[in-house]
């Protein structure tokens, strides 16, 4: 079967689409996938954030930066910039520097100044998690027509609550 797009290769990627109960089939060659953005064995995925990453540090890494890799996966500065992903948790403290200075010129400085995330507190958690827990009990008591059990699991929940 040839590729849909280009006519002149063999389809390897065979896309279906359904929009408004209505099913289209696509069948593309390798290449023609890779030009779609449609991910395959042989294609890197294209990242708008790898442009962006580009287009920020272009003529600012030097040459040790580039060269900078995780030990851990083996990743590269310039691997990040081509595809905008990092390699492993363990990238972050190898390429730190670079991260450091890539975020200063996209945000204009490299501290967070923004709000905070909190989590809840402890107690709040507990209550949520044992009202889950309760209700849950209850539903089950429910279900095996235990209705004392029943009773004394809402009259808790209600105190709870």
């Amino acid at each position: 079967m040839l590729c849909d797009s280009c006519q002149e290769r063999d389809a390897v990627v065979h896309l279906t689409r359904i929009v408004d109960n209505a099913v289209t089939q696509l069948h593309l060659c390798e290449k023609c996938a890779a030009a779609k953005g449609v991910e395959t064995t042989l294609s890197v995925p294209q990242h708008p954030l790898g442009e962006i990453l580009q287009a920020v540090q272009q003529g600012g890494a030097s040459a040790g930066e580039d060269s900078t890799s995780c030990r851990f996966c083996g990743a590269t500065a310039r691997d990040f910039r081509a595809s905008g992903r990092l390699g492993c948790p363990h990238c972050y403290d190898a390429m730190e520097r670079s991260l450091r200075e890539l975020l200063r010129r996209l945000h204009g400085s490299s501290r967070h100044v923004g709000n905070r995330y909190e989590p809840p507190a402890a107690h709040l958690l507990e209550k949520s998690d044992s009202v889950h827990d309760l209700r849950d009990r209850l539903r089950r008591a429910v279900d095996a027509e235990q209705f004392e059990l029943a009773a004394e699991l809402r009259d808790r929940i209600r105190v709870i609550e």
